[in-house]
């Protein structure tokens, strides 16, 4: 009895472990659109799996078989949602996290940007087909003015930044990844004038 309650968890824990695996790469490395195709994926597969276990069900009547599968599947569909649900925040932490000591020597070794603005640097891009790209920077703030913008979670123009952003995320002092609005990049001109012309 023992060994088949172990046998029996060891399905769900084992769901779980790939489901972490899978999404912690995606999450890193992925982009948005990977991230869709692969909750699509899941669910296609789960919409399967639940009929068969439903058929299994049927034809052999072994509950306690079904009842497995669907566990096992439950818990990879909730470990997969909490990283979905978290992507915006979890992936520039993840990001930092590994690669913070190439990305401060880079950023560093510029020379001086233009008159007040905050030195910073092409982080990432999202963006496919008919939408434009998003642009994030990675931005060093060396008095922490965007602290407060951080702790807001509100768009807004701030100090340092030519022209309104949608999000501002604190990385650690000092340093932050400052999302641009969709087709608008630091130093263009489209929809906002973010060239920074006339600003100090």
């Amino acid at each position: 009895m023992a060994e088949s309650r172990r046998f029996d968890l060891l399905k769900p824990m084992i769901a779980a472990t790939v489901a972490f695996l899978v999404s912690l790469l995606i999450t890193i490395y992925g982009t948005e659109i990977e991230w869709l195709l692969y909750v699509a994926a899941v669910a296609v597969l789960g919409s399967i799996a639940v009929l068969g276990s439903i058929a299994l069900h049927a034809i052999f009547r072994k509950r306690q078989h079904v009842l497995m599968a669907l566990a096992t599947f439950g818990v990879y569909v909730a470990v997969t949602a909490v990283f979905y649900v978290g992507y915006e925040q979890l992936r520039p932490m993840l990001r930092w996290t590994l690669w913070c000591q190439r990305y401060k020597s880079e950023l560093l070794a510029q020379g001086d940007p233009a008159s007040g603005q905050l030195k910073h640097i092409e982080w990432e891009s999202t963006g496919w087909g008919p939408v434009g790209p998003t642009f994030v920077y990675l931005v060093f703030d060396p008095t922490d003015s965007l602290s407060e913008a951080a702790k807001s979670h509100r768009a807004g123009r701030f100090s340092g930044i030519p022209c309104e952003v949608p999000r501002v995320q604190r990385l650690e002092s000092q340093w932050y990844a400052v999302t641009f609005y969709t087709e608008e990049s630091w130093g263009g001109r489209n929809r906002l004038d973010c060239s920074g012309a006339g600003r100090s």
